[in-house]
């Protein structure tokens, strides 16, 4: 990382690189982080956060969550905001894995209660979420009909019995964004997609069981109104996006964008990762139209995951799933790029705001969010490692300095090959299990990839949020049981 003296620092977690730092940035780059995690980020985020700073109709500046790392194109942890009419659209700065994202899940169950069947829920939620590169779900479907899933997201489960109509208002966009056109989608992406409803995947995806303690609930009144109110609570949080369906329509228009960018379009950019068409041009549209088919899919693939969950504590606890309480919290994406309207300089604008590993958090009372919602601030769901704990935070109403997004994550501090190296998959499960944890993978190296070490402090990254007033801490969720990719 340069050296912090090179940055204004805006205040103790605001670190702003000016605009005249290189050549062609249209605004400065701003990276919210703490001193300690901003001196380890490595030089990767400056660079690639500059540089979206020189993308045509950003508004405002390029900003960088406290959970930050290079990335593809943009940084993990990046945001920014185009103007809908002047501005682009850039799957470097959605990601390959469009929608990604958490979902979080209650129960009626302490600890005490769960803990002789920790072994048993692991291993069939294992059998009956797929995981791992190239699993398949059990969800059998036409190219035709997965076309259509894709358009109708969420509400498709619904209608097919995967899921209740309350999941529905708790998922992010009521689980199906707007103008998704599978006419924009490719055969190839389709092939890729329509056999993977209810997987995981690989990588850094999972399912995890966990425990709410009474020491680790921060604001006991917003703890209530997201569900929260048990001593030892047991909740389950997943997260997976996609899957190879959103990769497939990512790497058509990236090179569908390649080609037109500057032949066409007069675009020159710094990076061929941050490829971009006008929002407005044929491509542009296309492009938006079919990332919003991938935001449903995995809208899809996670309601599906959720019912399978909902199957397995109703089969080893002998109880409906009603009863058990397992009602979702909320469903919320971290890869996207979403019109929303935003206050400019004291104006409102249309935007395009792109969230590459970054979180919406909308505060109360924004338009969006649904009623249950509507006082206390959207839930937002930061995964950490599966070794450390996990995050429920709130959106606030000051989130609007960076266009109301935050962190998504712990964020990595080491990269897959160098965590390969150090750590042992099968020692790490045994550790992890003499620890409280239970564990099962679908690979012994991915296992490795995913230890703890090999990501930022999760509480760090949270209190950095905090700190800046773009989120606000609710509860900390403590790992007992988890099915990795």
């Amino acid at each position: 990382m340069p050296i912090i003296s090179q940055f204004k620092r805006i205040s103790d977690t605001i670190w702003e690189i000016p605009q005249d730092y290189k050549e062609g940035m249209r605004v400065p780059a701003r990276i919210y982080a703490t001193e300690k995690l901003v001196s380890e980020m490595d030089e990767g985020v400056v660079e690639q956060v500059t540089n979206v700073a020189t993308l045509p109709g950003i508004q405002k500046y390029a900003l960088c969550m406290p959970d930050g790392h290079w990335g593809y194109g943009f940084p993990i942890g990046g945001v920014a905001a185009m103007d809908e009419r002047s501005g682009v659209i850039s799957p470097g700065g959605i990601g390959f894995d469009v929608n990604c994202g958490m979902r979080l899940v209650l129960t009626n169950l302490t600890y005490d209660e769960v803990k002789e069947h920790m072994k048993d829920l692991v291993d069939r939620l294992f059998a009956r979420v797929p995981a791992g590169v190239g699993s398949s779900g059990f969800v059998k479907l036409s190219h035709d009909e997965f076309r259509n899933l894709v358009e109708k997201g969420a509400r498709w489960c619904i209608k097919n019995g995967y899921g209740w109509e309350e999941d529905l208002e708790r998922t992010e966009e009521f689980g199906q964004i707007s103008g998704a056109d599978a006419s924009t989608i490719s055969q190839k992406a389709v092939d890729r997609g329509y056999k993977q409803i209810g997987t995981l995947g690989s990588g850094n995806h999972y399912l995890e069981i966990q425990v709410a303690r009474r020491e680790n609930i921060f604001d006991a009144e917003l703890a209530e109104a997201f569900g929260l109110g048990m001593p030892d609570q047991v909740v389950i949080m997943f997260h997976c996006g996609s899957r190879g369906f959103g990769h497939q329509v990512a790497t058509d228009y990236l090179q569908v964008f390649l080609k037109v960018m500057q032949t066409k379009y007069g675009i020159k950019v710094l990076d061929r990762e941050l490829a971009c068409a006008p929002l407005l041009s044929p491509e542009g549209q296309d492009y938006f139209a079919a990332m919003k088919c991938a935001i449903n899919m995995a809208f899809v693939n996670r309601q599906v995951i959720l019912h399978r969950i909902r199957e397995v504590f109703s089969d080893v606890l002998r109880k409906d799933p009603a009863d058990l309480g397992l009602h979702q919290v909320y469903d919320v994406a971290h890869n996207t790029a979403k019109l929303e309207t935003h206050t400019i300089d004291g104006r409102q604008q249309r935007l395009l705001v792109h969230r590459k590993g970054a979180t919406r958090a909308f505060g109360p009372g924004a338009e969006g969010l649904p009623a249950i919602y509507r006082k206390s601030g959207q839930p937002v769901i930061i995964g950490g490692s599966m070794e450390t704990g996990s995050y429920l935070l709130a959106g606030v109403g000051s989130g609007d300095q960076t266009f109301f997004s935050t962190a998504h994550g712990s964020g990595r501090s080491m990269s897959r090959h160098k965590a390969r190296k150090m750590f042992h998959g099968k020692t790490l499960q045994q550790d992890m299990e003499r620890r409280g944890i239970y564990v099962r993978t679908a690979s012994w190296s991915g296992l490795a990839e995913e230890a703890g070490a090999a990501y930022k402090n999760i509480d760090e990254v949270v209190e950095a949020t905090e700190a800046a007033g773009i989120s606000k801490r609710v509860a900390r969720f403590i790992p007992v049981g988890n099915v990795k990719g």
